[in-house]
């Protein structure tokens, strides 16, 4: 029979009540308004995430990456697991309670991720961050912009607007990174909608469906053509 959860921490949001809870060692969740948005023991499409961005990125000696979302750090550390000691990663986490997290009750699962001195943490929404990047001509461009947030695009999505996934702030994405740089995102499921728009802002694009069996989440795959 298997424990109950226990509650460690919480914090009210405007999305609701955010909560990490713990049974056994090393099996946590983290929750909003009770649905469940990670779990420690079912991530294999984070860590897909990850591994196709770090494959895709072999080669380069001192790649710039850029993470929104840092979630349980889990995608964090499999990203710095495979990267060379020259790579810089920027990591946007907008709450600044999931970032004490993973530098506390976490940082056993991401074996401390935020530690490594190629990680550089920032308070701040990723869009923010990404927007900044592509407007600021004496900043370099990132290699890849791994997004790893609630959700991913949907059909919901608004097409034009939305801060992440509509057609203005892909621009951005494509103007923040290098020709030929990565833009990966991981999403609950293919969303049509927003495939037609990454391919017409200037992207070639890849889906991934990780696993076999169960639920598939969806890893998306956009590298900048021009």
């Amino acid at each position: 029979m298997a424990k109950p959860w226990k509650t460690l921490d919480r914090e009210d949001t405007p999305h609701g009540v955010l909560e990490l809870r713990k049974r056994d060692e090393h099996e946590f969740l983290i929750t909003i308004a009770g649905r469940v948005l990670m779990n420690s023991h079912a991530n294999r499409s984070e860590l897909t995430l990850a591994t196709c961005v770090r494959e895709k990125l072999e080669g380069c000696a001192a790649p710039r990456l850029l993470l929104g979302g840092l979630g349980m750090g889990c995608t964090l550390l499999a990203a710095v697991e495979g990267l060379p000691d020259q790579a810089s990663i920027e990591v946007s986490e907008i709450t600044p309670i999931v970032a004490r997290w993973c530098a506390g009750p976490l940082a056993g699962i991401n074996h401390s991720a935020l530690d490594d001195p190629r990680v550089r943490l920032k308070i701040e929404d990723v869009s923010r961050t990404i927007a900044k990047r592509a407007d600021d001509r004496n900043e370099p461009r990132f290699d890849a912009i791994v997004l790893d947030l609630y959700e991913g695009p949907h059909a919901n999505t608004n097409a034009k607007r939305d801060p992440f996934y509509g057609a203005i702030a892909l621009d951005a994405t494509r103007r923040a990174l290098a020709v030929g740089g990565l833009f990966a995102i991981w999403s609950e499921a293919p969303d049509v909608a927003f495939e037609k728009r990454v391919k017409t802002i200037g992207f070639e694009l890849e889906l991934i469906r990780s696993g076999k069996g169960g639920r598939r989440h969806t890893v998306y795959l956009a590298q900048r053509s021009r």
